[in-house]
């Protein structure tokens, strides 16, 4: 998911996107286990995926605390 995409949503729609790229991720890593997986570069991807949903998801609740 782009950047762009993720920056639309809100915090609870960040948080379900960051838990189903982590499921997503444990999938990979599991096919990588039992040398199933093709491509390893689908590992990276998730996991900078994830990193930009966490870091998207920070940015979104320092914002909404200052606003407090």
């Amino acid at each position: 998911m782009k950047t762009t995409e993720l920056r639309q949503k809100d915090v609870a729609g960040l948080e379900a996107e960051v838990k189903s790229l982590q499921k997503a991720h444990f999938g990979l890593r599991m096919q990588k286990a039992t040398q199933q997986l093709n491509n390893n570069a689908t590992l990276g991807d998730t996991r900078r995926a994830i990193a930009r949903a966490k870091t998207i998801l920070a940015e979104k609740q320092r914002a909404a605390a200052a606003a407090k």
